[in-house]
């Protein structure tokens, strides 16, 4: 009985407490794995050989790594959608045979990245217009990091069951404990054995492999429909194809939201290493406020998902409503906080007051108006928790990704500045989450529609 209480009922009771109870778990877990990477930016930032192409380096990998495993964690969001529809639905069946071809494919999808990214950094590294200076630091830092991708791999789709449940408790637990290790790891291998990027991507990959084995073990030890044999892992091809059809659309479309980060990243990289470090401690300070905000995403993804399955529409569209109110008010807090604390923030990162000051024009146009971004992801959210993925994806994709691409190689080319560069963000977040939002509206009333049953507008 312990082990439930871990698990929240999602579809009954009042909804907000029951959003802040999942959200804040899932959000301080974010943030600890943001810090992993924070930890590596702001050590070898400091402590380094060659601080500033050091952490020109770590920071230039993160559109292109992204790029690559978008499609497959795709996949684990299909995982969570299926976990929470059928646990809402109380299809414990189902559940166990998603659970153990999620796994199974992690570990697959994993040794795949592994060799790939090994195989390929130094040659993507050079199509993205590394500057030279930087290059062979980024190459090794990207690929120690992809040696680890089944580790990486494995926690993602073993975070995304448990969350399915309700339980945002254990993964955050585990990543206190791997991100703890992180840090030490980190100051060892830099400052003790001066191992430099190569020092900070080894302690990454040994948090993460500590934070998967833990989740590993969290599964195996559960007494519910979640429960994990290792001796059972296969892939049901009937789960797979499910999990497919809901997250390769939402993998595709992180890949999308990659190739026009990369094209980003390589106009910062023409204005070279010094507005590269900056951009780099100021992206890694937006993603304190991205992943505060993608909480609400999950949690859209998850209490649509299980009430779905339960049928309770109405708390579908109450869940969805709150989100939104939930993610603006954290956007905006956090996004402006960001921003007026900037200066001091990017110190922390990098003490050179040009690399400070590329990093507060980046915070300026892209930080402050982030609550547009969460709008839309946590729109998203809710629209793929009612089992459609391919409609946001093709939205995002035109929305979006066109025109991001279309800004930058339009009016950037007019005006090659940075100010104009960043301004494609907020842009193009506001026009896709106002179709994000007829989208939204258009699938909720279908799905009522189909099921013959009346909710209050």
């Amino acid at each position: 009985m312990a082990k439930k209480s871990y698990e929240i009922d999602m579809c009954n009771g009042p909804l907000l407490g029951k959003l802040l109870i999942f959200s804040l778990p899932l959000m301080l877990s974010g943030i600890l794995q943001l810090l992993f990477n924070a930890a590596d930016l702001i050590v070898v930032g400091q402590f380094a050989t060659n601080s500033k192409t050091a952490l020109a380096a770590v920071g230039s990998t993160g559109s292109l790594t992204n790029l690559i495993i978008n499609v497959f964690i795709g996949l684990s969001v299909g995982s969570n959608v299926l976990v929470a529809r059928f646990y809402g639905a109380k299809r414990n069946d189902e559940v166990n045979r998603v659970v153990h071809t999620s796994i199974m494919i992690s570990i697959i999808f994993g040794i795949f990245l592994a060799f790939f990214g090994v195989a390929t950094a130094r040659y993507l590294l050079e199509l993205m217009d590394t500057p030279e200076d930087v290059l062979d630091q980024a190459t090794l830092y990207m690929r120690i990091y992809f040696a680890g991708m089944p580790v990486i791999m494995l926690y993602n789709f073993g975070s995304a069951i448990l969350r399915a449940m309700g339980d945002t408790k254990r993964p955050l637990y585990y990543l206190l404990i791997a991100g703890i290790v992180n840090v030490i790891l980190n100051l060892i291998f830099v400052i003790q054995f001066h191992l430099d990027v190569a020092g900070v991507a080894i302690a990454t990959v040994i948090s993460q492999a500590i934070s998967a084995a833990l989740i590993v073990l969290s599964l195996t030890k559960s007494d519910g429909p979640c429960r994990l044999n290792l001796r059972k892992l296969r892939i049901h091809k009937t789960e797979l194809l499910r999990m497919a059809q809901i997250g390769l659309p939402a993998g595709f479309q992180g890949a999308i939201f990659s190739i026009s980060n990369v094209l980003i990243q390589s106009s910062i990289n023409s204005f070279g290493s010094t507005a590269m470090a900056g951009s780099t401690a100021s992206a890694n300070i937006e993603g304190f406020v991205y992943t505060a905000m993608n909480t609400f995403h999950h949690t859209a993804v998850n209490f649509t998902s299980q009430n779905l399955g339960a049928h309770k529409f109405d708390r579908i569209k109450k869940s969805i409503l709150l989100n939104i109110v939930l993610v603006s008010i954290v956007g905006i807090l956090l996004g402006g906080g960001a921003y007026l604390l900037g200066p001091e923030l990017l110190r922390i990162y990098n003490k050179d007051a040009e690399v400070v000051s590329y990093g507060m024009i980046r915070l300026l146009y892209v930080c402050v108006p982030y609550f547009l971004c969460g709008i839309m992801d946590t729109l998203v959210g809710g629209i793929r928790g009612m089992g459609v993925s391919v409609l946001p994806m093709f939205t995002s994709l035109i929305g979006a990704c066109g025109l991001r691409i279309l800004w930058i190689y339009t009016i950037f080319q007019w005006d090659r500045t940075l100010p104009v560069l960043f301004l494609s963000y907020p842009v193009t977040w506001l026009i896709t989450a106002l179709a994000h939002t007829v989208c939204c509206i258009i699938v909720y009333r279908r799905i009522v529609r189909h099921a013959g049953v009346t909710v209050k507008e």
